[in-house]
């Protein structure tokens, strides 16, 4: 049994994880902004023989993300899933940007998952093969050459840079830091059109995180455990 902490929880992929996760007999700490408004969750949350716990944590707020690993507590995690994401705003092609929107993207998916590894290192240091996996995206890749959602490309180009470096200062201590593309998926983000459910985007997901080891750290993964270019 493995105690998998994962971001963005109440919904779409992250939700997915949780019952993926939880199912196969892992703890998870489950996080979301609002909890309240997380009916899903703690419906899942309350089913029978799953371990979830659901904690608060808005991943915009350095306070609010001390707050939730103050009561999460001192014990060991060994998955941590930066899930939490943003779009980005309407207007973020390089002719047309809201610049403030902008700001927030990076603030929400380049910065935010940096500064909860870091709150929930110690945590993680106290697993034998700890694991740090982000939820990326295919079109922060540089070789994927598109100029449309720009804020949100750029984001996740960034995100993935930071975990780079993040897996060669972690690389010494066992711990594997990873990015991955979940597919196409049918979320509110994705859009109702998109290719993959995000059970199918889970489960390919949980493979991943059983794969990831420090020595082969870093990797940009696909969701269906294929590598794809940075």
């Amino acid at each position: 049994m493995a105690v998998v902490l994962i971001t963005g929880a109440n919904r779409g992929i992250g939700l997915a994880l949780v019952r993926s996760l939880a199912m196969r007999g892992d703890r998870i700490l489950a996080t979301c902004r609002n909890p309240g408004d997380a009916e899903e969750l703690r419906a899942l949350a309350a089913s029978p023989g799953l371990d979830i716990r659901v904690a608060r944590m808005d991943v915009s707020s350095p306070a609010s993300i001390a707050e939730s690993r103050a009561e999460i507590g001192d014990g060991a995690i060994d998955v941590l899933v930066n899930n939490a994401g943003v779009m980005g705003p309407r207007r973020q092609s390089t002719l047309d940007m809201d610049f403030e929107g902008w700001i927030r993207a990076f603030e929400i998916n380049t910065i935010s998952p940096l500064r909860v590894v870091q709150t929930f290192l110690p945590n993680l240091r106290k697993a034998p093969a700890a694991r740090i996996l982000t939820v990326s995206s295919r079109m922060g890749s540089l070789a994927y050459n598109r100029s449309d959602r720009m804020a949100y490309r750029s984001s996740k180009a960034a995100v993935n840079k930071v975990m780079q470096g993040l897996a060669t200062d972690l690389r010494g201590e066992g711990i594997a830091v990873s990015v991955v593309h979940p597919g196409w998926v049918a979320t509110d983000m994705g859009g109702n059109s998109a290719d993959l459910s995000p059970d199918v985007s889970a489960a390919g997901i949980v493979r991943v995180i059983d794969k990831m080891r420090a020595l082969d750290s870093p990797r940009f993964y696909n969701y269906d455990g294929s590598e794809l270019p940075w």
